[in-house]
């Protein structure tokens, strides 16, 4: 019998899951770069970092489930802190950068 080698597939399950991870991570971050301002019902906030090592995070934030965490500063107050809020539809960017 002669046979037809087959290539090994160029992803596997995992990788295709941690790509998918990678995306949803993503989504929920929205387009929180450092130096974009946006604004939301608890008010503007300027992104100063931006944290997707999934073990700083939780450590950051105190969450096990924690994926990414975003240092903001709040314009109002002047104060900064870590959020690991989604980004949402009642989210807006006010100042974006390059």
């Amino acid at each position: 019998m002669n046979r037809i080698a087959q290539a090994p597939p160029t992803t596997t399950p995992d990788s295709q899951a941690a790509e998918a991870l990678r995306r949803v991570v993503a989504d929920q971050i929205g387009p929180r770069r450092p130096g974009i301002v946006y604004d939301n019902v608890d008010g503007a906030f300027e992104v100063l970092d931006v944290v997707t090592d999934t073990s700083e995070a939780r450590r950051i934030l105190g969450r096990r489930g924690a994926r990414f965490a975003v240092l903001i500063r709040d314009l109002d107050a002047g104060t900064e802190r870590y959020t690991g809020a989604t980004w949402t539809g009642s989210d807006r960017v006010l100042k974006a950068v390059a």
